[in-house]
């Protein structure tokens, strides 16, 4: 989709046309990374269990996924389950992993409609077969698309993530294929879940907390932040957009003037 077919999608006299008016297309960030919070507060404020934020919380996703590929942003991570959660009741825990399979097995035909490549990143071995599976189904179907690409950050941790990457450089040199002086950044950063991926431009997190919970610890280090208030099963495309202007009136130096 052009960016003028986007436009023609939202009226222009809307509040949300007049914020579509002010996104320059020529400087969208170009990895957009999320923090998906607050499923259970909305579902607490709506008096319904848990399970119903997390069922809400998927429209969010579907939303932003087919609103990022149609603006025209190259990739988007967002943070689905972290080696924390599995701290969270069984039941809820099992309630994600049905969530995600029900997501991928519905909306695969969507990926491929609009060209969204599938990844997975994180300590996916972790998770159950049938999960795996799916996944990897999902990233073998979408492997030739070539707009958007879409990663899950699943069984993912940062400090985890630094860990495996150094016990892959430790392995390296202990068999000889790679010289300690050669480890640099750039070494870290090709053993990371992220190898190959632009560090994230922009990093939005819902439900107006101020932290980075352990995502992308490495990757995050020049992102901009844009925290917001709404809960995540409230986000919608105005938030989307709300978010990428508050990018753009940034004056990103990477440390210099």
């Amino acid at each position: 989709m052009t960016w003028k077919a986007f436009e023609n999608l939202v009226d222009p006299d809307s509040p949300e046309g007049r914020l579509l008016a002010q996104v320059d297309p020529a400087r969208l960030p170009r990895h957009i990374a999320v923090i998906m919070d607050g499923n259970g507060r909305w579902a607490k404020s709506q008096g319904l269990p848990r399970v119903e934020g997390h069922k809400a919380g998927a429209d969010s996703v579907k939303e932003i996924i087919e609103n990022c590929a149609r603006l025209g942003v190259e990739m988007l991570t967002l943070y689905a389950f972290s080696v924390e959660n599995w701290k969270r009741p069984k039941d809820e825990v099992d309630l994600l992993m049905e969530l995600l399979k029900q997501y991928i097995r519905r909306n695969l035909h969507t990926l491929m409609e609009n060209d969204i490549r599938f990844r997975a990143i994180g300590r996916i071995g972790g998770l159950a077969r049938s999960v795996q599976m799916m996944i990897r189904q999902a990233e073998k179907k979408t492997a030739g698309n070539r707009g958007l690409q879409l990663n899950l950050a699943l069984n993912y941790g940062g400090r985890t993530e630094l860990v495996d990457a150094a016990r892959r450089l430790a392995a390296e040199v202990q068999a000889g294929t790679l010289d300690l002086e050669a480890i640099d950044a750039d070494a870290v950063a090709e053993r990371l879940y992220t190898a190959g991926f632009p560090d994230p431009d922009l990093l939005i997190r819902t439900s107006g907390e101020s932290r980075v919970s352990n995502f992308l610890l490495w990757q995050i280090a020049y992102t901009e932040f844009h925290i917001t208030p709404v809960l995540w099963p409230d986000f919608r495309r105005p938030h989307l957009l709300e978010a990428v202007l508050d990018y753009q009136r940034r004056e990103r130096r990477f440390g210099g003037l």
